[in-house]
């Protein structure tokens, strides 16, 4: 039973073929080197945050008015009495 398995895991190991990733390192083996980096600083903050929230924003007023519309979901008056 051993001899068996042994040498299905050999056989196995021929036949699948052994890649290399080449993300990091190049045909040789060597390492690449650290690719450039572009500073954005707060500008690329803002200007990544500041359209997600717009967008977000818009997309909630859209659906609560379709909620409403539909009577799906209609807030009621009686939770903002402050007795």
């Amino acid at each position: 039973m051993k001899t068996k398995i042994s040498s299905f895991l050999k056989m196995t190991r021929i036949m699948r073929p052994y890649y290399v990733r080449t993300a990091t390192t190049s045909s040789t083996g060597a390492l690449l080197p650290e690719p450039q980096k572009i500073p954005f600083g707060l500008v690329g903050i803002i200007f990544t945050v500041v359209p997600g929230l717009l967008i977000g924003a818009t997309i909630s007023k859209y659906m609560a008015n379709f909620l409403e519309e539909n009577e799906l979901f209609v807030p009621s008056d009686d939770d903002d009495d402050d007795d």
